[in-house]
């Protein structure tokens, strides 16, 4: 079974990444990897840092001659700011510890606060580093291994962004195909594939920009090829839907999750829900996917539609009010340096989790320990028979 770590700090020296369990033989590449990270950097209202860092993961081991051995994968992406806070973030000197000035200062609806108590920080930098989305870089990397798996067998993520504020994508990518999809999001600068929208989405950010602020929205994640039976109604935490709803709450920010109609669906009757099912030679067709490819925790066979919603960011270049941790006194919030949008990279970020959180379900149903092994436990697998 596949299981991920991450560490690192956001300043720190490097983001650092292990992924247990990823079977033998599958070719991957820095190269490949690099192509999602870049991806994660684009973005229409991204930050400063996005200039400063180029990010690239070097492969440290579970890799030979190009592919994977079995064994555990380490990667690594240096931190290219961390030379200008190298005496913010060193991690042996307590003298440099003791010139610093701390952070008392939170930001509403970020992790210091919270972090801080839990913690007992008189610091709140010791929550910024490690809360920082900063380390969603690391598993943008360690999906791009996941989903050079998941082409092996046919099947794909892809992505794009719905609204931005109150700009919203009008158009269906229901008949998009699936390859194209991605493609044509990245030329966006938003990645978003209804070009009035676009305009309207760059609009909105510009407006916050201009007043200090940031904006959130929403995207969509689309799993095209997945087979019908990944997840389980046995038990619970075995369901597909609630594993990927997991999966997208651990990004940074992310609010809700809906698959299919999502909260639409409780205001229609179950006709106008449901989707139909037809028999079709030795199989099963829909007219529709309504429910999002996923029904009693199981993929249906249909592509798999997410959406996530995405708060605004809570770093504001017009800090709010807070209270100062120090003092106890009323205060204004520190001013870290962020981004006015992030819903463009929050989607990309979001395929990754994705095809992370679809390797166990996935090597449940296969089995296997080796990419042979898998690929001839699928080409043994009968049709379903309904007779």
């Amino acid at each position: 079974m596949i299981r991920f770590l991450t560490a690192g700090e956001s300043h720190g020296k490097c983001l650092a990444g292990i992924l247990e369990g990823m079977p033998a033989g599958l070719a991957v590449s820095e190269a490949e990897i690099a192509f999602d990270l870049q991806r994660r950097q684009h973005g229409y209202g991204r930050g400063e840092r996005m200039k400063i860092e180029q990010d690239r993961a070097r492969i440290l081991s579970g890799v030979r001659y190009g592919m994977t051995l079995g064994s555990p994968i380490a990667l690594m992406i240096e931190n290219r700011d961390w030379p200008n806070w190298r005496g913010v973030m060193n991690v042996e000197s307590v003298e440099e510890r003791r010139q610093s000035t701390p952070l008392t200062t939170p930001r509403p609806g970020h992790a210091d606060f919270a972090g801080a108590l839990k913690y007992r920080h008189k610091d709140i930098r010791n929550v910024i580093e490690r809360s920082s989305a900063r380390e969603t870089a690391m598993r943008v990397a360690l999906g791009a291994i996941c989903r050079r798996f998941f082409a092996e067998i046919g099947v794909t993520a892809a992505s794009h962004v719905v609204s931005i504020g109150t700009a919203h994508a009008a158009m269906d990518v229901a008949t998009t195909p699936i390859e194209d999809l991605n493609r044509r999001a990245d030329a966006s600068p938003v990645r978003c594939l209804d070009g009035a929208a676009e305009q309207e989405m760059i609009t909105v950010i510009d407006e916050a920009t201009t007043a200090h602020d940031s904006v959130g929205g929403i995207f969509e994640v689309i799993v095209s090829g997945l087979p019908a039976g990944i997840g389980s109604y046995a038990h619970p935490d075995r369901r597909l839907n609630a594993i990927l709803a997991a999966a997208l709450m651990t990004i940074p920010a992310i609010k809700s999750v809906a698959f299919g109609m999502g909260a639409e669906a409780a205001r229609r009757f179950g006709s106008e829900v449901h989707d139909r099912m037809f028999a079709e030679g030795d199989g099963v067709r829909r007219t529709s996917n309504r429910s999002g490819g996923i029904e009693g925790g199981m993929s249906t066979g249909e592509p798999v539609v997410m959406r996530a919603a995405m708060k605004p960011l809570s770093t504001l270049s017009q800090p709010l009010e807070t209270v100062d941790l120090a003092t106890g006194k009323d205060a204004v919030a520190l001013r870290e340096r962020s981004d006015v949008c992030a819903v463009p990279a929050a989607s990309v970020v979001a395929e990754a989790v994705v095809m992370l959180a679809l390797m166990n379900p996935f090597l449940e149903k296969t089995g296997g320990d080796s990419m042979t092994e898998i690929q001839a436990h699928l080409a043994a697998t009968p049709p379903p028979s309904w007779a």
